[in-house]
């Protein structure tokens, strides 16, 4: 019982301590506004044209006001989640505690060759076992990267999406036969489809010459890339993701599915389902079968976030 308590005290703390938490960029000249990417040209134009005796707008111009977002911000899903494995019995070995903790930071402005910017990049991810007595740590895995992105705008000088180039580290912080650490050099990017509906696609490349000689077959199970697809109601209250990391056998493949539902339109706090189904979601035990169901509490990122 009076873990049970611990629990739901350390829910509780957690949601209240998030409850005064924002996590939209702010869009054109430092107004909070949470648009559609069609909405959000037009608003730039309007902007432009007030600056300007033109009718034209021009690619620069559209790149300006999306570097006038907030240079930090949220950059994955940050959450606290628990729960069970569905393929094992309830006790303290299979339930555990997950959470995630992700921002980014802009370096620059996209005035760099090409027209990119440079960011780094932050991902923390723990498994506790918080059932378990003194509560210790399973795993923790950390993601820290630096890169150069992009913006995607059209021939008609609209805002369609980003992409991204990485170099990124991810290891968990063992010595020993515990050890798993790997460099990798990535490509990723986003693109709208419309108001309501997004893509992502990322895929990595292994510098083989710096992995751990006790994960050097690491891809096998965590494959070498990943698609999402990101799907948000027309009231905005839900928010639904598909994450799917293809490996060399199809059928096997890692599966993330995610709903989250927005407690109050005032803040950036959802009520948060993920189903995890696959092999590589820790580090420490990258060839385990994990089927784990959890829920919890999540801060998420701007929908329309360049990032």
């Amino acid at each position: 019982m009076k873990l049970f308590s611990r629990i739901i005290f350390l829910l509780l703390a957690l949601f209240l301590s998030l409850f005064q938490i924002h996590g939209q960029d702010e869009i054109l000249n430092g107004d909070t506004i949470i648009e559609p990417p069609k909405r959000i040209n037009l608003l730039i134009k309007e902007r432009v044209l007030k600056e300007r005796s033109t009718l034209e707008i021009s690619e620069k111009d559209v790149r300006k006001k999306l570097d006038s977002t907030h240079s930090f911000g949220i950059l994955k899903d940050n959450y606290f989640i628990t729960g069970n494995s569905l393929n094992k019995q309830i006790n303290v070995d299979n339930a555990d505690v997950k959470y995630q903790i992700s921002f980014r930071q802009r370096l620059s402005n996209s005035y760099l060759p090409f027209n990119t910017f440079v960011f780094i990049s932050y991902t923390q991810k723990s498994f506790w076992n918080i059932y378990k007595k003194s509560s210790p740590f399973r795993d923790t895995n950390f993601n820290p990267g630096i890169g150069f992105g992009r913006y995607l705008i059209s021939e008609d000088n609209n805002y369609m999406g980003s992409i991204f180039l990485q170099l990124e580290h991810e290891s968990n912080g063992k010595d020993s036969l515990n050890s798993r650490s790997w460099d990798f050099a990535s490509i990723s990017g986003k693109y709208y489809f419309n108001d309501r509906l997004f893509f992502r696609a990322k895929a990595w490349l292994p510098l083989f010459l710096l992995m751990e000689d006790t994960n050097t077959d690491l891809l096998t199970y965590k494959g070498y890339g990943n698609i999402s697809v990101d799907y948000r109601t027309k009231n905005e209250r839900w928010w639904f993701t598909a994450n799917i990391t293809p490996r060399r056998n199809v059928i096997t493949m890692n599966t993330t599915l995610s709903a989250a539902f927005q407690v109050s339109k005032k803040f950036n706090q959802y009520l948060f389902f993920e189903f995890y189904n696959g092999r590589g979601d820790s580090l420490l035990e990258y060839k385990e079968y994990d089927l784990k169901l959890r829920i919890g509490m999540c801060i998420k990122p701007d929908f329309f976030s360049v990032f």
